[in-house]
């Protein structure tokens, strides 16, 4: 069996993928981000009603994803088990739009104090 090495800079962002494509993995388990599938109704999204999402943007993100699937995760930030999705609105409304229960996600850990500076 042949082995294959990887050569990364060290100036790359360190992440964590789980072993297994059912999510298993939590990021309060792992060192780094950890890229998961949630179901969308497991995001939180408090910034939702200061923004709209541009219809044009979110039609061509519906297209896409129904002919290639999802290519960037949305970031999420765990917060003691509860998920907040501040970024990737439009992927989210396209998944919502598509009636996909489920959107893959690279999530990190973070404290109340992140959580608390994300809302300012």
């Amino acid at each position: 069996m042949a082995s294959f090495y990887l050569h990364v800079p060290s100036t790359l962002r360190k992440f964590s993928l789980p072993a297994s494509s059912n999510g298993a993995t939590s990021p309060s388990q792992a060192g780094g981000p950890v890229i998961m599938e949630l179901p969308l109704d497991k995001i939180r999204r408090p910034l939702m009603r200061t923004r709209e999402n541009d219809p044009q943007k979110v039609k061509e993100l519906m297209e896409s994803i129904r002919e290639i699937g999802l290519q960037v995760p949305i970031d999420v930030l765990e917060v003691d088990g509860v998920y907040y999705g501040f970024s990737g609105c439009h992927r989210y409304e396209a998944h919502q739009r598509l009636g996909l229960p489920a959107i893959r996600c690279k999530v990190r850990r973070g404290t109340k104090e992140t959580l608390r500076h994300h809302l300012r």
